[in-house]
Formats: structure tokens, C-alpha cells, sequence
């Protein structure tokens, strides 16, 4: 009997180290060339014509959550829209601009889409503001110009 108590602690005591150190053992490192291609597959699934919507309020809790907010600005990004990935790190490619917004409100978030799919949300703020989408103004006027000044995809 006594044996099998300590067993029982002996286990729980070698379980506590193991779960204790489990977090580190996740912390997984890649190369530059792993990171740079799971960033490549991002602009490949989503293909060559995804939307970008800029919307007031906050984000919704994922992209499989319904939108959420008033679009203020829709544009078609350009068929490459991303850089290739260098170095753990992928940026926009060419001008993303909607000559003329839907609406007047606050930006608060985007989301790029493939037809209705959302692919990709996050937060939009003033250039400067470190948003992952950055503009030259968050206040959208109905017919204003509206361009993204930085985007960049990392891990």
C-alpha cells in the first residue's frame, strides 16, 4: 500500500515538472525560409482580386464572425497585392486607394475578403498610429480619396 502511494506521488511530482515545462517546450523557432513562405501562402489562398473593407467600430472576434460596423471604404486590391516575403515579413505591393468612399464615419477596422470569406481583419489607425492597416486619416468623408499608407504581415 505504501508503495503504491508513493508511486502515485512519484508520478504526480514528474507530471508537475513536465506540464511546468511544457510552455517552453511550444516555443517553436522557424527559418526564415519556413516564415517566408507560410507569408507567401497567405496572398496565394487568397487570390488575385480580394476586397479590402475599412469599417467603423471595433473588430468582430474572428473572421468567422459576422461583419460588424459600417463599411466606409471597399477597394479591389491590386491582382499582386502583397510583396514577396523577406525575413519573416510581408508588405503591401503596389497603391491601395478607393477614390471615393461609402461612407462618413471612423475607421475602426478592416477586413480583406476573397468574394464574402473574410481572410484577414485588424485594426486601422492614422499613419504613425501602429495599426496593421495605417491611412492618412481615420475621419472618412463619403467621396473623399482614401489611401493605405502601410501594411505588413510578420512572424
Amino acid at each position: 500500500m505504501k508503495l503504491t502511494h508513493v508511486f502515485k506521488t512519484l508520478l504526480a511530482f514528474v507530471f508537475a515538472l513536465v506540464f511546468a515545462a511544457a510552455p517552453a517546450l511550444a516555443a517553436f523557432q522557424f527559418s526564415d525560409a519556413t516564415r517566408n513562405a507560410a507569408l507567401d501562402a497567405i496572398e496565394t489562398t487568397i487570390g488575385t482580386a480580394p476586397t479590402l473593407e475599412i469599417r467603423s467600430g471595433a473588430a468582430p472576434a474572428n473572421c468567422a464572425t459576422a461583419d460588424s460596423g459600417t463599411v466606409l471604404v471597399t477597394m479591389t486590391l491590386p491582382s499582386d497585392w502583397m510583396a514577396a516575403a523577406s525575413a519573416g515579413s510581408k508588405a503591401k505591393l503596389g497603391t491601395w486607394q478607393d477614390a471615393s468612399a461609402d461612407a462618413t464615419g471612423t475607421a475602426g477596422h478592416f477586413r480583406i475578403k476573397a468574394g464574402a470569406t473574410c481572410h484577414i481583419q485588424g485594426s486601422v489607425t492614422a499613419t504613425g498610429g501602429g495599426g496593421d492597416i495605417q491611412l492618412q486619416n481615420t475621419s472618412i468623408a463619403t467621396g473623399q480619396a482614401v489611401t493605405i499608407t502601410s501594411f505588413t504581415i510578420s512572424n
